[in-house]
């Protein structure tokens, strides 16, 4: 479908905005062969953009993410001649390009992209020679005190964007821009924010003050984020925002490995555990005290 009546419109959320129309109807063509809801609107501005119910985002979004792997596998070429249309997608539709833009770049909101790309612009730079000077900036405080965070209070959450590996940044970020997408978009803005500035805080001075401050990453803050959308999808299951229970516990039990000394790495135990812990608190705040469920005041912050 490319057109739609704007009071039914309103009762659907936007799932994935695509460049190529051909790709946006067969994916569209797709969703309503599993029985979701699948409204595609078109227009100069938006491109053309796949809304769906809001209780089958999340369902979509898996749905979506399978789809831009394979988009010439057969089932979905099928889905659109099983409705009596024929899809054809040219080798042009999905470059490498498109493919980024739309997986990547349509899943995460503004804050997710840029926190992504400072801890990867302090990596790179670091990588190239200034690993030294990045890492003395960014550093917590050697002595915390009401001075030294009056003089500089960038080093509170500094150390949460330095990273002394790939493989460390790659695990970080990733993990960040899938949750924090997913955050940002169903919650809005302000929600990361406060998750992330909560978090590294946290994680950070409880790091300190059992090791010093010779520590960095993201970790922290993806451990935040873990806990908030586990507790938030247990809470509020009709937001869509949810961490699939075997992967809750692939995370808890590398948490435990950690703490047992079973790690081939160093790691800053204590900032993940308190990262968890905080993203706990915020998610049972942010139900409990805040009242996510109502619709206008997400969709207000999301804007």
């Amino acid at each position: 479908m490319t057109s739609e009546s704007a009071e039914n419109m309103d009762t659907l959320q936007p799932l994935v905005q695509l460049k190529d129309h051909n790709i946006a109807l067969l994916f569209s063509n797709y969703l309503q062969s599993l029985g979701i809801q699948a409204q595609l609107k078109s227009s100069q501005e938006d491109g053309h953009v796949i809304f769906c119910p809001e209780d089958k985002i999340a369902q979509a979004k898996v749905e979506f993410d399978a789809f831009i792997l394979k988009p010439y596998d057969d089932k979905y070429q099928q889905a659109a001649w099983d409705r009596g249309e024929t899809v054809t997608l040219n080798s042009g539709d999905f470059s490498l390009l498109s493919s980024f833009k739309d997986s990547f770049i349509a899943h995460a909101g503004i804050v997710t992209l840029l926190v992504f790309a400072l801890c990867w612009l302090v990596f790179i730079f670091s990588e190239l020679g200034w690993a030294q000077q990045i890492f003395y900036a960014l550093q917590f405080y050697p002595q915390l005190s009401i001075e030294a965070l009056l003089a500089d209070p960038v080093r509170l959450i500094g150390p949460a964007f330095f990273h002394f590996s790939w493989l460390h940044i790659v695990f970080n970020t990733m993990w960040w821009w899938q949750l924090g997408g997913s955050i940002e978009k169903i919650l809005g803005k302000s929600t990361l924010i406060n998750l992330l500035l909560l978090s590294a805080i946290v994680s950070n001075v409880g790091q300190y003050l059992v090791s010093g401050s010779n520590f960095g990453g993201l970790s922290g803050v993806v451990y935040a984020l873990v806990g908030f959308v586990w507790w938030f999808g247990y809470l509020a299951p009709d937001r869509g925002l949810f961490l699939a229970k075997p992967l809750v516990g692939f995370l808890l039990f590398w948490l435990v490995l950690g703490f047992a000394d079973l790690l081939p790495v160093n790691v800053a135990n204590t900032a993940h555990l308190l990262g968890l812990l905080s993203g706990c608190f915020l998610a049972v705040f942010t139900v409990k005290v805040i009242g996510v469920n109502s619709k206008n005041n997400i969709k207000k912050d999301s804007k």
